[in-house]
């Protein structure tokens, strides 16, 4: 995502650009190449540690063992980007230990959800992979030809909608926590799955202002270590995209 005054990717916040600014370093600059690389890297290893948990699932006696894995994938992920959001000389070393953490606790969800869905929407994992992984190559045209300009209004209002949806989020929660029925959201509703389309779609733009980041950070200079920096900001929205296609997914499958 772009510029944090402009973003609404707490990892790709525009004081990490002024920080590093004038930061020099001998292992040279960052790079649009170099970025796509590391991001590569990390999906690889997204995928890699996402297979363990996945196979646990359908292989284990119980299911539910892998349980731990999900939550301690999905604690030790939260911590791991914090720590790299507020530190990004960190990202180059914990970067890759994220992408696992997300791995493993990805892998757990997509294997509960193949099992919930494996008979009215057979393959939905697949799918919720194949759309997320077009919406990206999508979106990156838009950027590269100029068809969607990543502009200060743009970014304005990406960064209120990303906001919104962090508040909605929280609400939900809260809600649950006080045993409120939250069947608008999670339900099979066309306004739940109305919500979900739009969620879809913000997070998709975020991918937008990633890409922004990445190029002007390269234009600028940034010091090396900033690739695997942006590479991470571009992993976690891919992970938001790609969740909220497969609740997407799997509120349209519940209607049949």
């Amino acid at each position: 995502m772009a510029l944090f005054g402009n973003s609404s990717n707490p990892a790709m916040r525009e004081s990490i650009f002024e920080k590093t600014a004038f930061v020099s370093s001998t292992s040279g600059t960052m790079t649009v190449k170099g970025s796509i690389i590391k991001t590569f890297l990390l999906i690889a290893m997204t995928i890699f540690a996402a297979s363990y948990t996945w196979y646990s699932v359908f292989n284990a006696n119980n299911p539910s063992s892998v349980t731990p894995w999900l939550w301690g994938g999905l604690i030790s992920g939260l911590v791991l980007a914090l720590i790299i959001c507020f530190a990004p000389k960190t990202s180059p070393y914990l970067a890759p230990l994220y992408a696992a953490a997300e791995g493993f606790a990805l892998g757990a969800i997509s294997a509960f959800f193949e099992v919930a869905f494996a008979e009215t929407f057979p393959g939905i994992v697949l799918t919720a992979v194949a759309i997320t992984l077009l919406t990206a190559l999508v979106m990156l045209f838009c950027y590269q030809t100029g068809l969607i300009k990543v502009t200060n209004k743009l970014r304005s209002v990406i960064v209120i909608a990303t906001i919104s949806v962090g508040v909605f989020y929280l609400a939900v929660i809260i809600m649950n926590l006080f045993g409120v029925n939250t069947q608008f959201y999670h339900g099979a509703s066309l306004l739940s799955i109305g919500i979900s389309v739009v969620i879809v779609v913000i997070a998709a733009l975020n991918l937008l202002l990633d890409f922004d980041f990445i190029e002007k950070g390269s234009q600028m200079g940034q010091p090396k270590y900033m690739e695997w920096y942006g590479a991470f900001g571009l992993l976690v929205t891919l992970v938001w995209l790609y969740l909220e296609i497969l609740r997407l997914l799997s509120k349209i499958a519940s209607r049949n």
